[in-house]
């Protein structure tokens, strides 16, 4: 039985493990003395996995990179010949993963083996998936014992922190998860556990509507890539039409953008939003008279949506070639509605004053 207060497996199956940041200097030895990159012989002499450069956490390489990533797409490959079993325990996980086949056998305790000798001798490696570089975080934290099987490895997962326990025992689910569903799996980010309670974490993904209410709903995601930008002017060409009795549905969509940018991100950010209307959205902006004459309906169903929009700035053209194409005139628009000469002009317009395009159609 081999004892160690690091994780050893939270890396079986994984495709895209390492993150050493630079070059490193010293002198590296394997789990066995020797020359060779294979179980049982260890790195030899030479570069060593140390430090590096302070903070080194980028995606890089050493002289076991490749033999390891190998591996991984080796058991990858091979996850129909292996079984896994998963106790959840109140404190972490026990865990048994094993192969029938004796080469897939022996890569499962080599690539345990070597990882155990990768967490013991350098900086925690920063995973591309969430749940595992969150894991890393926390190994002072984490008990484990494994030990080699005639078939592969016997792990026991342990923690006294309630939070890491959840990490475990995510992580236990994620690796059974590469074993039944091979590189299909490993390209998912698996989620990382809330240390909130159920209900905090329910409220968090509650869909929310910070401006445009009961239309665009949006849920916030402070923490995702690519937030909202202060200062970001959009184009939303609008050629989508639907039911006469129905609120035109890319209005809707207007909405969400201008709800992400009031709260889906870390803080509100300004944005600005032009709409230009033609095609078969033309008449959506028609005043509710015209459009009751039109569409034999009782009034128009998106006026209440259109005046939320221009209630928080969204600006209005629809385009003057279509609106007369389709036989109506500038004095059925609704007075906020600005009637451009034709949406060639207000698009290219827009476009020269550094509004962002964004096509909205069926």
């Amino acid at each position: 039985m081999i004892r160690c207060t690091l994780l050893v497996v939270c890396l079986l199956f994984s495709s895209s493990v390492y993150a050493q940041g630079g070059p490193r200097n010293g002198q590296g030895n394997g789990p066995r003395n020797g020359q060779g990159m294979g179980r049982g012989q260890g790195f030899g002499r030479g570069p060593a996995m140390g430090q590096g450069r302070a903070g080194g956490l980028g995606h890089g390489t050493d002289d076991r990179h490749a033999a390891d990533a190998d591996t991984f797409h080796f058991l990858l490959e091979n996850h129909a010949d292996i079984t896994r079993t998963v106790k959840e325990l109140d404190n972490g996980v026990e865990t048994l993963t094993e192969s029938d086949k004796p080469e897939v056998a022996d890569k499962i305790k080599e690539h345990v083996e070597w990882m155990q000798h990768r967490i013991e001798n350098t900086q925690p490696i920063r995973m591309r998936d969430p749940l595992f570089a969150e894991l890393f975080q926390h190994t002072e934290k984490i008990q484990m014992a494994h030990e080699d099987t005639e078939k592969g490895v016997r792990v026991t997962e342990t923690s006294d922190d309630p939070y890491v326990v959840k990490l475990i025992q995510a992580h236990a689910k994620a690796v059974t998860g590469f074993v039944e569903r091979g590189f299909a799996e490993a390209m998912k980010n698996h989620a990382v556990p809330d240390k909130a309670s159920d209900a905090q974490t329910a409220t968090s993904q509650a869909t929310i509507h910070p401006v445009i209410t009961d239309h665009g709903g949006v849920v916030r995601l402070p923490d995702a890539a690519q937030q909202p930008r202060s200062g970001t002017k959009i184009l939303v060409d609008l050629t989508s039409g639907g039911d006469a009795d129905r609120v035109n549905s890319g209005l809707e969509k207007v909405a969400k953008y201008l709800n992400i940018y009031a709260g889906a991100g870390a803080e509100p950010s300004d944005v600005r939003i032009a709409v230009v209307l033609h095609g078969d959205a033309t008449l959506t902006v028609l005043n509710s008279d015209a459009y009751s004459a039109k569409f034999s309906t009782a009034n128009n169903p998106n006026f209440e949506l259109l005046k939320q929009l221009h209630e928080a700035e969204v600006e209005f053209f629809v385009c003057g070639q279509s609106l007369i194409s389709a036989g109506a005139s500038t004095d059925d628009v609704i007075v906020f509605v600005e009637t451009a000469v034709s949406a060639l002009t207000a698009v290219v317009n827009l476009q020269a004053d550094g509004y962002a395009y964004l096509p909205v159609g069926k």
